[in-house]
């Protein structure tokens, strides 16, 4: 019964605060109100959602958020870095294709968008089958490591997360 009354928890929780972070104002109405998109919106869309990932280690993804907020903030240094003080010619932007060993099209998803969030590298497409990822660095002397570094910091996390 809840499980139909609360199909997506996390979703449900999620459109609560963002409602809340929205009007700006904690009041009960806006309480009120948050909550009952939060309990709407996924029950309409739950018919859209059949084959939906399990989370299968919640904790990991607060672990997974400080891991990538860290990088943007170091990565945020490093390119400002690259932008005031590397000439022109010493700058060495590549294509890379990262293969990816994630099966959930949401992880797929989870791992472009960081590799985009954080500065100086941008995912750009997908495979067809799914199966890399092609992404733009602005410098880097070394892309092998770089591969290594998305596949050790971020998709490695995601499979324990998501799979």
């Amino acid at each position: 019964m809840l499980a139909r009354l609360i199909p997506h928890p996390l979703l449900s929780t999620t459109l609560v605060l963002v409602w809340l972070g929205l009007v700006n104002t904690l009041t009960l109405g806006n309480l009120i109100l948050g909550v009952v998109f939060g309990l709407i919106v996924p029950m309409v869309t739950a018919p859209y959602w059949p084959d939906r990932p399990k989370v299968r280690k919640p904790l990991r993804i607060a672990e997974y958020f400080l891991v990538v907020l860290w990088d943007i903030v170091i990565a945020n240094i490093h390119v400002a870095t690259i932008i005031l003080f590397k000439r022109q010619r010493d700058i060495h932007s590549v294509w890379l294709s990262v293969p990816v060993e994630l099966t959930s099209a949401e992880a797929i998803t989870v791992l472009a968008g960081t590799i985009t969030m954080t500065p100086g590298t941008v995912s750009t497409s997908l495979a067809a089958d799914g199966g890399a990822i092609l992404v733009h660095c602005l410098h880097t002397d070394d892309p092998d490591a770089l591969r290594d570094t998305i596949k050790a910091r971020y998709e490695s996390r995601l499979k324990e997360i998501f799979e």
